[in-house]
């Protein structure tokens, strides 16, 4: 029947498991890289996600893919995984963390998904490390998909001053503080806020050089405006779609992108840049934005081996237009 799983020997997954783990070993090796996307849904019958946090696995189902009829033949399907994840990667079962991903609303977006769990570990990306949950959340608290943008921003932000919105637990901002950036980093989450403090310390950053704003980034860029404050580089990197209570608007990023993007450039230094991304499948960004500014697409390189022919994201830098020898 269409949209369900077929039970089947588990022997392709691990064979494919393999053969992603050789192509990728000389990246992985060269970086030094602990955490990264291993398999993504490679094989029709194992619609999964799995990446590997350095002693650990996370495992994400695709939720819309199975239904309650289909509970033998999940519980079927995690056996196996856990079997050949213990074989290929030497992962015990009690560190393979398995997760249902679904769209979220509301306070579902910060909601704990198990609140007995404390295990929070680290993770390096060298230069880089961050703290990681594999439990706590739906989400672990890093962005593998990300690694490279994280990589150009450690060479490209000496003496910028940086604002990072919506930024998360801070691996951006974890970045550009080290590349010797002056970071500012807005989320209207207090526990994403104090997990990026965390992540400065750990990196041995002073996190009293930065700050931390905990507010509604659409409220938050209004009043910056007002106090015509003015930064170097912009990162822009929302949910496709958030209803928070937080928040006073609803934000769908396929439709307040171009408002959303005109804020942030408000504040854009002159010579600045402003990269935007978005995880939205299928994202077209609005023809007014390329009309009112100059944009690059710089998704090809923003996407790591391990993410490659997966459509994680796309993101453009945009700069403001020269008119008569003169920004605008």
């Amino acid at each position: 029947m269409k949209g369900k799983i077929v039970s089947r020997d588990s022997t392709p997954l691990r064979n494919r498991l393999i053969k992603n783990q050789k192509k990728l070993k000389s990246y992985l090796s060269a970086g030094k890289f602990e955490a990264y996307r291993i398999y993504n849904k490679d094989i029709p019958e194992y619609p999964y996600l799995i990446d590997i946090y350095g002693p650990h696995a996370v495992i994400y189902e695709q939720g819309k893919r199975l239904s309650e009829e289909d509970q033998l033949l999940r519980e079927e399907h995690q056996k196996d995984i856990e079997s050949v994840i213990a074989e290929v990667f030497q992962i015990a079962p009690e560190f393979q963390h398995f997760k249902l991903r679904e769209r979220q609303k509301g306070a579902e977006q910060y909601q704990i998904s198990d609140p007995k769990s404390e295990e929070y570990f680290v993770v390096r990306e060298p230069p880089m490390k961050f703290l990681v949950n594999p439990n706590r959340y739906l989400d672990t608290g890093l962005f593998l998909d990300h690694r490279p943008l994280r990589q150009h921003l450690l060479s490209t932000c000496r003496g910028l001053r940086v604002l990072n919105l919506f930024c998360y637990t801070g691996s951006l901002s974890v970045a550009s503080a080290l590349g010797g950036g002056t970071v500012t980093s807005v989320d209207m989450s207090r526990t994403y806020l104090d997990w990026a403090y965390d992540n400065f310390l750990i990196n041995e950053i002073n996190p009293q050089a930065h700050r931390f704003v905990q507010a509604d980034v659409l409220k938050d860029l209004v009043r910056r405006r007002e106090e015509k404050e003015t930064f170097d580089l912009i990162l822009l990197d929302p949910p496709s779609f958030s209803n928070s209570k937080r928040m006073e608007d609803d934000l769908d990023i396929e439709r307040d992108h171009p408002i959303l993007i005109r804020d942030a450039m408000l504040l854009l230094a002159p010579g600045g840049s402003l990269i935007f991304s978005t995880n939205k499948r299928k994202f077209e960004l609005h023809p007014v934005v390329g009309q009112q500014y100059q944009v690059k697409e710089i998704t090809q390189w923003t996407i790591p081996l391990d993410f490659h022919h997966s459509n994680i994201h796309c993101a453009f830098v945009i700069k403001r237009k020269e008119v008569l020898g003169q920004l605008i």
